[in-house]
């Protein structure tokens, strides 16, 4: 029966235990190596039984198996290491176990002394101790900061180096690679390392599909790091990855099309490092720019999306966007949109959407990708139901429309547009395209400053929710509501009125003024929104007093009061302003 057997092994591992602590080790004394290797390979075969490990545990066999780390018969230590490792697989109390004993340190101290060391006995050896090593800190934070504090890193990158024959010994290390580079804590030593170096070497020489794998999830974690990024490139990575993408584009097998998926996003994560990818850019003249440029009129999704993502990282500075928009990718951008607004990959979509918002951030570019027709394909996007997409589509044409008032004229007046802009302003589950249509609503107005836009943003009930903008945490949001409804009140306060009644507009600002915590820049607008006037533009708000509800919550809230305060507020912008509204309440009342 099941209790039998476990009685019987329970009196196997204590029997096993007394002849391992009793038989002359224990203080220093002779031990008979032949009858300890016996012992320990029983250990070692038997961990591999799952429900063998807590009562090894339990019966006290680790400090005994840990002291015969001390050992200098290679034998020992190899059938140790193994009975070790298979008793920290998966099992917490095999681990914690192994740690009290402090049986990491000794077998990290062994892989250090043992590293230069390339004799075939003793690379077996060493993917043992590695192995162990792995089993005792995997999927375990606390136990892998350990080893990091231990300096194993910097030794297995070496012995990655010096042992890059033995095919074993490479793969445990590149597997306690994997394991520790996913803590932040190891960047910092890997970076110090020839690391790059030896991987990119490593990967060059691999023909397996298998191999090629194990490196890259190796690389993928290292590659969040920008010094190490700019590393890789300059190890030559890049070269091995547009290699694996020309080898494997047209590939119809699994391996190949997970192989292309791994390169190209891997290219992508490089360019994330300012430095690796201004290395990469080479003034728009660079060879890798180019290859990864050819991946967007691709017939293969995955390099489109990798390609549209690729410029986007490549546009994360004015010269880089110039270059680009002078160099025609904006055209290639947008046929590659048009060929997904039936198929509807929303992944390329967001990419190249990524790609026309960064591109058009540089105020030269804006009218180019405007005559472009950027802002007519983006628009074939406003059905579209994927957060994701619709915040990315905002995004763009609120950089489009910066400055450029005809074009904000243009689209302000599109009531599909504010509609849709109206729709997405109330959704609260997607924070992000909440706060992109509130911003891109305000925008229009701002920008144009058209009477016309202003009247279809009231018909199309938009003005509360530039109210609620108001209140916003973000300081910009704040500033961009106010001007824009200042900009209303100024040209068509008669159709704003209920709106701005039935959104609490004037107590909404009787606070932003009272409020201690309101930027300067936010108590300026307020009151130049407050009171439909503004001194330095006397021609674009009414000068006459405000219909006459507004008027009487602005007598009832005491707005004189608050502003009066204002007059000696700190900032001289501020307190001007003050002066000015205060003579003009006073005048009103």
């Amino acid at each position: 029966s099941t209790d039998s057997v476990e009685s019987c092994l329970d009196c196997l591992l204590k029997a096993l235990i007394w002849k391992i602590s009793g038989s002359g080790f224990a203080g220093n004394k002779c031990f008979k190596h032949q009858e300890n290797q016996s012992y320990v390979g029983l250990f070692h075969q038997e961990k591999v039984n799952t429900f063998m490990r807590s009562p090894c545990v339990e019966a006290g066999l680790i400090p005994p198996l840990v002291q015969l780390l001390h050992s200098k018969d290679h034998e020992v230590l190899l059938q140790t290491g193994r009975a070790l490792g298979n008793i920290c697989y998966d099992s917490h109390e095999g681990r914690s176990a192994v740690d009290l004993a402090g049986g990491a340190q000794i077998v990290a101290g062994h892989i250090k002394s043992l590293s230069q060391n390339t004799d075939p006995d003793n690379g077996k050896l060493l993917t043992v101790f590695c192995g162990m090593l792995m089993n005792y800190s995997n999927d375990n934070d606390s136990l892998q900061a350990q080893l990091i504090n231990m300096g194993v890193i910097p030794t297995l990158v070496k012995l990655l180096g010096l042992h890059s024959d033995n095919t074993a010994l490479t793969e445990m290390c590149l597997i306690a690679f994997g394991n520790l580079a996913e803590l932040e804590s190891s960047k910092e030593q890997f970076a110090s390392t020839n690391i790059a170096e030896e991987l990119v070497r490593l990967f060059q020489r691999q023909a397996e599909h298998e191999k090629k794998e194990m490196i890259f999830e190796v690389l993928a974690p290292l590659a969040e790091n920008d010094v190490i990024k700019l590393q890789l490139v300059e190890a030559g990575l890049v070269e091995c990855l547009l290699d694996v993408v020309v080898h494997t584009v047209d590939g119809v097998r699994e391996e190949d099309v997970a192989q292309l998926k791994t390169a190209s996003d891997l290219m992508v994560l490089l360019l994330l490092g300012d430095e690796s990818m201004q290395k990469l850019f080479e003034g728009g003249k660079g060879s890798v720019f180019q290859r990864v440029l050819s991946w967007v009129p691709s017939h293969n999704h995955q390099l489109q999306l990798a390609g549209a993502l690729a410029i986007a990282n490549f546009a994360r500075n004015d010269g880089n966007c110039i270059h680009m928009v002078e160099s025609g990718i904006v055209q290639k951008l947008l046929e590659l949109l048009d060929r997904h607004v039936d198929e509807g990959n929303v992944t390329v979509q967001h990419a190249a959407l990524s790609a026309l918002r960064n591109l058009a951030i540089p105020v030269v570019n804006k009218a180019k990708m405007l005559s472009a027709g950027v802002s007519d394909t983006v628009l074939k996007f406003l059905p579209s139901e994927m957060p994701p997409v619709q915040f990315k589509l905002l995004g763009t044409l609120r950089m489009l429309i910066d400055t450029q008032a005809d074009a904000a004229d243009q689209l302000g007046t599109n009531g599909k547009l504010v509609e849709r802009l109206v729709e997405w302003c109330e959704a609260k589950d997607h924070a992000g395209v909440m706060g992109e249509s509130n911003r891109l609503l305000s925008a229009l107005i701002r920008h144009s400053k058209s009477k016309d836009v202003v009247k279809t943003v009231i018909q199309g009930a938009g003005v509360k929710h530039l109210v609620v903008m108001a209140t916003s945490e973000h300081m910009i949001m704040q500033n961009e509501a106010l001007v824009a409804l200042g900009l209303i009140a100024g040209l068509d306060l008669v159709g704003a009125e209920k709106d701005f009644v039935g959104a609490g507009l004037v107590q909404v600002l009787h606070k932003l003024l009272s409020d201690e915590m309101s930027a300067p820049e936010v108590k300026y607008n307020s009151m130049i929104c407050a009171f439909f006037k503004d001194s330095s533009s006397l021609d674009l708000f009414f000068s006459h007093p405000p219909p006459e509800p507004l008027h009487k919550e602005v007598q009832g809230l005491a707005f004189i009061d608050v502003v009066s305060k204002l007059r000696s507020h700190e900032n001289k912008t501020v307190s001007h302003q003050a002066s000015l509204t205060e003579q003009r309440l006073t005048a009103q009342s």
